[in-house]
């Protein structure tokens, strides 16, 4: 039967905006509607109610739902159809298609085509109070998401760089000196810790961002070739040789030339780098002439170049030349606090690329935590990308990660202060969970100017969980 729609619940308790999500029941049942208003209501939604589909389209025009709870079976309407011309006014909502008993092969091709899930009639008060929980701590989860990207933007550091770690913001000082600098600067960090984003940020933070930026793997290129790649040939130098070719230093002339792996130079070109950084000038191959550069120097390995040069296999004076200012990127096990901003970063990355939207699972982000990354923020990236890819759903579980990721047991503290023994086994700066735990709440009371009942519900806790853990971090939780 049809009745005239309802409108919100006068006598519920006014919440502020923020505080509630918005529900529209769709059902030409009375007694349904009211059913359902009364279990969203308890629940803390804003109910409103529509008897038929073209008042649904109404309400969608005038006002903004979180989620829909749609009744397949509507007098004069298909329900697929009605579906689709709600997502299309209302994409992100979340719609919970309701079904006859007998009739779920609707229900399961109205969820291929854009639905949550489904309930099928007649369903117990139970039923309905889970479901409805399970959509309001999925668009809690998304909310919070979306808040951490919103967070990521205005928390980056130096140049876009994501990090707020206190080893960081040490990197950053570091990187603003350097770059107002024309002296050589020499980035020392682990693979894939990011050390040509440093570099890039060097060049274009200071004087020669409107000048040319070259990397330049050296330890990619061919030995025999390497010369020149660097300072360029003259034509007929060498078999094939069939016109003159500017080096990659040239091509950087007034700007910044990036030596990433300096430290695979050859010994024998090392001491022509020398010269070309000590005269400012180089000599292509093939040529009796000298030709003047102007290029400010970035170098970067992930060798310890001081042992090297110990070996031999690097020469002192470059070695002295290129260390003129040197700064150490932490690889993320030192930083592991930066791990969720990376995530956020990179996932929003993924959503405008893809145009979807996933969210990570608590065992998956657990299991992200615990992992100690020797590929740095190079594999986190990868890992994310690889899941994002290979996971069909909304949510990414620990199980769509990486064996090696997935199988990372939650490390236990050895002596029962939070820290590593120092043993010797590599794991000495392994932080516990509950240790993670402390620095999470912490930080977002930080940065949420020591509103603690914020930070409660951003954290998905209680305000007594919240307060009982300060306590028993000796905190003060006036």
């Amino acid at each position: 039967m049809t009745s005239t729609a309802l409108s919100p619940l006068t006598t519920a308790p006014q919440l502020e905006p923020a505080n509630f999500l918005n529900l529209l029941i769709v059902d030409d049942e009375r007694s349904i509607r009211e059913a359902c208003r009364e279990v969203a209501q308890a629940l803390g939604f804003n109910a409103y109610a529509a008897d038929s589909a073209e008042h649904a389209y109404r309400m969608l025009e005038s006002q903004a739902f979180d989620a829909v709870l749609l009744d397949l079976h509507l007098p004069g309407a298909g329900g697929l159809d009605a579906l689709r011309r709600i997502k299309e006014r209302r994409p992100d909502a979340i719609v919970i298609v309701v079904t006859g008993y007998g009739t779920v092969q609707s229900a399961v091709q109205a969820m291929k085509n854009g639905a949550y899930d489904y309930v099928t009639k007649p369903f117990s008060v139970d039923e309905l109070k889970l479901l409805l929980e399970r959509v309001a701590s999925h668009l809690k989860l998304k909310s919070e998401n979306r808040m951490l990207r919103e967070k990521v933007k205005s928390k980056q550091g130096f140049g876009g760089i994501v990090g707020r770690a206190p080893e960081m913001e040490k990197l950053y000082r570091i990187i603003a000196k350097a770059a107002n600098s024309a002296h050589p600067v020499l980035i020392l960090g682990e693979s894939g810790t990011g050390k040509e984003m440093v570099a890039r940020s060097i060049h274009y933070s200071g004087p020669f961002r409107d000048k040319p930026f070259i990397p330049v793997d050296c330890g990619s290129l061919v030995p025999t070739l390497i010369e020149s790649e660097l300072f360029g040939y003259v034509k007929g130098a060498f078999t094939g040789a069939n016109q003159s070719k500017d080096g990659l230093m040239a091509m950087a002339e007034g700007g910044t030339i990036f030596l990433d792996e300096v430290g695979e130079l050859p010994v024998d070109l090392q001491a022509k780098m020398l010269r070309a950084i000590q005269e400012k000038e180089i000599r292509p191959v093939g040529s009796t002439r000298r030709v003047p550069i102007n290029v400010r120097i970035l170098a970067a390995t992930n060798r310890d170049l001081e042992q090297a040069v110990m070996q031999g296999t690097f020469r002192r004076d470059l070695y002295f030349r290129l260390n003129v200012l040197s700064l150490r990127i932490p690889p993320l096990r030192e930083r592991r606090q930066d791990i969720p901003l990376l995530i956020a970063h990179f996932m929003e990355r993924m959503v405008r690329t893809s145009g979807q939207e996933k969210m990570l699972s608590d065992d998956a982000l657990k299991a992200l935590l615990a992992y100690d990354w020797p590929g740095n923020v190079r594999e986190l990236e990868n890992c994310l990308e690889r899941a994002y890819a290979f996971t069909s759903g909304p949510l990414i579980h620990s199980t769509d990660l990486p064996h090696e990721i997935a199988k990372v047991p939650v490390p236990e503290s050895s002596n029962g202060n939070g820290h590593g023994n120092g043993n010797g086994n590599g794991h000495a700066r392994i932080i516990p969970i509950a240790e993670l735990e402390k620095q999470t709440i912490l930080n977002a009371i930080a940065e949420l100017n020591g509103d603690k009942l914020q930070a409660a519900r951003l954290l998905g806790i209680g305000k007594t969980t919240l307060y009982r853990k300060l306590k028993d971090y000796s905190l003060q939780t006036e």
